[in-house]
């Protein structure tokens, strides 16, 4: 209805601005105010489309202090929309927390959909992606990168990891160690002129791109399901530690003179866990004898 405050979760071009709906210029003409990650980049949108809102920034570091006002507006009958540098808000990014805060006050809340680099680099991998995890962004430190690696080799489906043309080469190095028999896709400049995948078995993927002078563009990966071999190690571990609590298991392994990394690195697997809670367990229950 006119004059009713609605809060607008709107998705923008991730990189060709042909793909800004009628009905996203549309929201965003008629907004009170734009919320935006940087004023700078959502400004290039608007000024390309001739549209004149007025913006307030709302990255991660200002959205607690931006909550209460915005909810408000609404409140108070006003159209704001909430859009993030490219793509849906919400998706790798804080904007839910707007959403939710919006949804327990009862307001309404509507979302206007754009392009997605999750689904769009689904669809451009080729790889089988019946099921898929969407994991964001991996920590940047390498020994925390192989930890959560491991614990996503245990998802049942294909993986969906967002990185950064610098880190790309060192993460593509990490997964190439982790799960050396699957496939990725490394999808880049999604939408753009020179949008690209590449697929290759993850080891010969990261010599690929190690080889390569320079990545430019937001990169996507996109590593297949777990083979068949895979899943049958993953059974034969499971049954391995099958009704054992994980303090059984681990004295179990003790006992077997089985090295402390490695007994926390396959329990983490069969346990779901991660390793480094395994493995101060493991350090705990060798101490006690």
């Amino acid at each position: 209805m006119p004059g009713e405050g609605i809060l607008s979760v709107v998705g923008t071009p991730i990189g060709n601005l042909s793909d800004a709906s009628p009905r996203v210029l549309d929201v965003l003409a008629r907004a009170d105010v734009i919320l935006c990650e940087d004023t700078r980049v959502t400004g290039k949108l608007l000024s390309a489309f001739g549209i004149h809102v007025s913006m307030q920034r709302c990255d991660e570091n200002v959205m607690a202090e931006r909550i209460a006002p915005t909810l408000t507006r609404i409140a108070a009958g006003e159209r704001v929309a909430f859009v993030s540098d490219a793509g849906m808000p919400g998706v790798s990014d804080p904007g839910q927390r707007l959403v939710d805060a919006a949804l327990d006050a009862g307001l309404p809340v509507e979302v206007v959909p754009g392009p997605s680099a999750v689904t769009c680099a689904v669809a451009a991998s080729g790889i089988a992606c019946e099921h898929f995890f969407f994991e964001g962004f991996l920590p940047r430190r390498r020994a925390a990168q192989l930890e959560r690696l491991r614990e996503l080799t245990a998802i049942p489906g294909a993986l969906v990891v967002y990185e950064s043309p610098r880190r790309v080469s060192a993460t593509l190095a990490v997964v190439a160690e982790v799960m050396p028999a699957r496939r990725v896709a490394l999808v880049r400049e999604l939408t753009k002129v020179h949008e690209e995948v590449v697929r290759d078995v993850a080891p010969a993927l990261a010599q690929t791109v190690a080889d390569r002078d320079e990545i430019r563009g937001e990169c996507v990966l996109v590593i297949a399901p777990p083979t068949d071999a895979e899943r049958d190690a993953r059974r034969q571990a499971t049954s391995d530690v099958a009704g054992l609590t994980l303090d059984e298991a681990i004295r179990r392994g003790l006992a077997q003179g089985e090295p402390k990394t490695a007994l926390a690195r396959h329990l983490a697997r069969s346990f779901s866990l991660g390793r480094a809670e395994v493995y101060d367990r493991v350090v705990e229950l060798a101490a006690e004898g």
